[in-house]
């Protein structure tokens, strides 16, 4: 394994507060030396960063690489591979694959994919309940020692709250993290924001309520239960401002907010752009507003890409035929570090929602550059421009509505275990 030294970039470690010009070396595969060089060290191969930035690879809290059961829109090796070129190091699968990731067989299918991909390293989401199904809790036991870093039910609502608390009290009792996506199944029935864009479309609109209703309930069982418990896919500036409150009373919670939740809106669903359908939707200036302020402030901790590639087809049909999601892991840099200057965040912090902040939430011990640790590292050039081109993604998916958008920062290598896994 080669020794690799990084010479003359922007270090930006916020895990350990570093933010300054200086070098990084590499050696078996960790990291061996940030801005003091390790004593005797003699480099294999030396990458000149000079005017880039280095930082710990990002870690993705939601990315779904389609496999098992959609290979047709994408493959763990794909979709790793599209990772990378985003300078996404780790990604966590949540559990509505096919089958669910409701058995240790399931996660140890996709864990022994991702290695053999060799690309980008892929942690696993348990199943809250038996196939999502919402009824019967699943052997969470079981799954967290196949290597289940915590449980969810993805997309799918558990409408009985005896369930969710039981769940939730089975998972404080074994110290894992619940993944909520907080959705009303009775009120998100639609397929945009309800607002007077989706009355001029003729589109069935889903209400604020249908966010903030399920998340003032399940805010009320983490604290009877004491669960730790993350909020994923935030979309409205009215819970943002509940899950604030909250954790200033000091209960374990965090959240995050995907890149497109920042960049767009329901103006954007424009003429029926079916790139733009994704769930939970698109919101209005005003929400849009409101996660850029939780970001800034603190509350959520984290971007996320809630990367889903589609196939062709499924984004062909009309508006509300079409199904929900856009491909995402490849621009999440950018697009993160687009909000990052309009909220008028330090490079750190920003840096910090993309890698320490996640890796947190996760409990993996990622998104550094400790000594010692395993040299995942991301080397992107900040002053570079580039035009998204759906064609030119490595994804299998082609299904975003960045297309044509200018941008501003491009990786330029990804290291994994200190070995190089894409060079631009």
């Amino acid at each position: 394994m080669k020794r690799i030294h990084i010479r003359g970039a922007r270090v930006i470690d916020p895990a350990n507060q570093i933010d300054q010009l200086g070098d990084v070396w590499i050696a078996d595969g960790r990291i061996a030396g940030v801005l003091q060089a390790p004593a005797g060290f003699a480099a294999d191969q030396i990458i000149d960063a000079t005017a880039l930035v280095v930082c710990p690879g990002l870690v993705d809290l939601r990315a779904r690489p389609r496999e098992p059961g959609h290979e047709h829109k994408g493959t763990i090796a794909s979709e790793c591979a599209a990772a990378v070129a985003g300078g996404v190091t780790t990604l966590c699968c949540p559990p509505d694959t096919e089958p669910v990731i409701d058995n240790p067989a399931v996660a140890d299918l996709i864990h022994h994919c991702a290695g053999l991909a060799g690309k980008a390293r892929v942690v696993t989401l348990g199943a809250l309940t038996q196939g999502l199904s919402g009824t019967q809790l699943s052997e969470m036991h079981a799954l967290k020692q196949a290597g289940c870093v915590g449980v969810s039910n993805a997309l799918k609502a558990i409408t009985d709250t005896q369930v969710m608390r039981r769940a939730m009290e089975y998972a404080a009792s074994l110290d894992l993290t619940v993944f909520l996506h907080s959705e009303d199944p009775w009120l998100s029935g639609g397929v945009m924001h309800e607002s007077p864009v989706s009355a001029r479309l003729g589109l069935t609109g889903i209400p604020e309520t249908a966010e903030t209703i399920a998340v003032g309930r399940d805010l009320l069982l983490i604290q009877q239960t004491g669960v730790r418990a993350h909020f994923g896919n935030l979309s409205t500036a009215r819970a943002v401002q509940m899950v604030a409150r909250v954790q200033y009373d000091g209960v374990p919670i965090s959240a995050d907010v995907t890149a497109h939740h920042l960049q767009l809106t329901d103006m954007d669903v424009g003429d029926f752009n079916a790139n733009c359908h994704v769930r939970p939707p698109l919101r209005s200036a005003r929400d849009r507003a409101g996660l850029l302020t939780g970001l800034t402030r603190g509350t959520l901790a984290a971007i996320c890409s809630d990367h889903q590639p589609h196939d062709a087809d499924a984004k062909l049909a009309p508006f509300a035929e079409t199904e929900p999601g856009i491909t995402a892991i490849e621009t999440l840099l950018p697009l993160s570090l687009r909000a990052g200057q309009e909220g008028g965040m330090k490079l750190s912090d920003l840096i910090n929602r993309v890698t320490y902040g996640p890796a947190k939430i996760l409990g993996i011990g990622a998104g550094t550059l400790n000594v010692g640790v395993p040299a995942d590292v991301c080397i992107y050039d900040p002053h570079a421009f580039w035009t998204v081109n759906e064609t030119q993604l490595v994804s299998q998916g082609r299904n975003t509505p960045f297309s044509g958008w200018e941008l501003q920062g491009r990786v330029r290598y990804t290291l994994v275990g200190g070995m190089i896994v894409f060079q631009n």
